[in-house]
């Protein structure tokens, strides 16, 4: 299992703001500002698998005074976790989760690449503000952040597609249980079923999805069983017969 990090607001680098000692900071802000002027300031905790991300993330957002980086010690108590990765794979999944049980943070998550199936994970383990890293300039950063902060959603247009289409195929069944209608079938299990169709084994199937092959046997395994089918081929078959893919 990787090592995933969260950043420490004393480590070293380049001179910022925050280089200053953080009662010279707040002296200086006394004087200017009246203490019921100052904007609320959001706690983040910056978790990355890569340390070259993190830096990134956290150069763009240290200067910001809406923010306020806090070290590893209190990181569960931040007010927004922000998780930095270029995949979701089981050991960012299983992040997600920690942090979603924790009532104190909310998540917000910059991505390089959300694979198939990838929105609805993530949506599953509590994160409603998604960012992809190739959009992650300082604004977006920040209004994730905030975003995140006030319990707010913000999804890429096309993602925000998928979601509402996904829920609106739940809401259908929900209203017409004898149906069979797209959601007899998650979106992770449909784009399984279609790499199936198109010849691919497991591994191939992981390497697409970004899942582990354990993870990819058991979805498979799951959509056997609850269909009551024989195997991969029928249930593709099964599938294909009721437009589910």
């Amino acid at each position: 299992m990787k090592q995933v990090t969260v950043f420490r607001g004393e480590e070293n680098g380049p001179a910022t703001p925050d280089a200053v000692p953080r009662d010279l900071v707040r002296a200086d802000w006394t004087h200017r500002t009246s203490r019921s002027e100052r904007p609320a300031r959001v706690t983040l905790a910056v978790y990355a698998a890569d340390p070259v991300l993190r830096v990134g993330v956290v150069q763009q957002l240290r200067p910001r005074p809406e923010i306020d980086l806090v070290d590893a010690d209190d990181a569960g108590s931040a007010r927004v976790s922000l998780v930095v990765v270029d995949h979701v794979d089981d050991d960012v999944a299983a992040l997600l989760s920690r942090l979603r049980h924790n009532s104190a943070t909310r998540t917000g998550l910059v991505i390089g690449t959300l694979g198939a199936g990838g929105l609805q994970r993530v949506v599953e383990c509590g994160v409603t503000a998604v960012l992809r890293r190739a959009e992650a300039d300082q604004d977006q950063l920040l209004r994730l952040v905030l975003a995140t902060g006030n319990g707010e959603g913000m999804l890429p247009g096309d993602l925000l597609g998928d979601l509402l289409h996904h829920v609106g195929g739940l809401r259908r069944s929900a209203l017409d249980p004898g149906a069979l209608p797209l959601s007899t079938l998650t979106t992770r299990e449909a784009d399984m079923l279609r790499l199936v169709s198109e010849g691919m084994d497991t591994a191939e199937i992981a390497r697409k999805t970004s899942y582990s092959e354990r993870t990819v046997k058991n979805v498979l395994h799951e959509v056997i069983t609850r269909l009551q089918l024989r195997n991969r081929a029928h249930a593709v078959g099964y599938a294909l017969r009721n437009g589910l893919i």
